[in-house]
């Protein structure tokens, strides 16, 4: 599978435009993590892949979350590999967190939520005034960006990644691609 037929997918599937860009934002992610440990080209297109696909069903199981990964997973079939397939369902809970993408995909996801949160308080509501500082002090706050896991995100200390260090890979990331986020 392509990445423009990947998008097209998650495009005609996800109705929300918000879900849409949170799904090009952990692409974005996962490729950032996928460059940082210098995996090879075919991996970086594989892992932003399976950012992209994630959250493939979350429209249709929004009601009945326990089949959320299962349903992107069957759907997809032999068009993604059996590691792609591995990460979506271990980002639901639905099989252990084992490789190094399964990993990345848990600690990305909810991190996407957490920096567009940072952006939109801010005046401009965008990407590029977000600072590590500002997410750091942020993290602190229980009620801010609610839904995203601090504890899920600090699951990034099983990448060996240090929290900091992880949300600046992420960080400018999106910022990177902040057009493609909409942000």
């Amino acid at each position: 599978m392509t990445r423009d037929e990947a998008l097209a997918l998650v495009s005609e599937r996800i109705p929300n435009k918000n879900l849409v860009n949170h799904c090009i934002a952990t692409e974005v992610i996962m490729e950032a993590l996928a460059r940082h440990f210098e995996l090879p080209a075919d991996e970086l297109e594989r892992w932003a892949l399976t950012g992209l696909l994630h959250d493939l069903d979350y429209a249709e199981t929004a009601e009945d979350f326990e089949r959320h990964g299962v349903v992107t997973v069957e759907e997809l079939g032999e068009s993604i590999d059996p590691e792609m397939a591995h990460a979506i369902l271990a980002h639901a809970d639905k099989a252990p967190r084992e490789s190094l993408m399964d990993k990345a995909l848990y600690a990305a996801d909810p991190t996407t939520g957490f920096i567009v949160a940072a952006a939109l308080v801010r005046p401009e509501k965008d990407l590029d005034g977000v600072k590590l500082k500002s997410l750091k002090k942020r993290w602190k706050e229980k009620a801010f960006a609610r839904g995203a896991s601090r504890e899920q995100m600090a699951a990034c200390a099983d990448l060996e990644l240090e929290r900091d260090e992880f949300l600046t890979i992420a960080l400018e990331a999106m910022q990177a691609r902040r057009e493609d986020i909409g942000l």
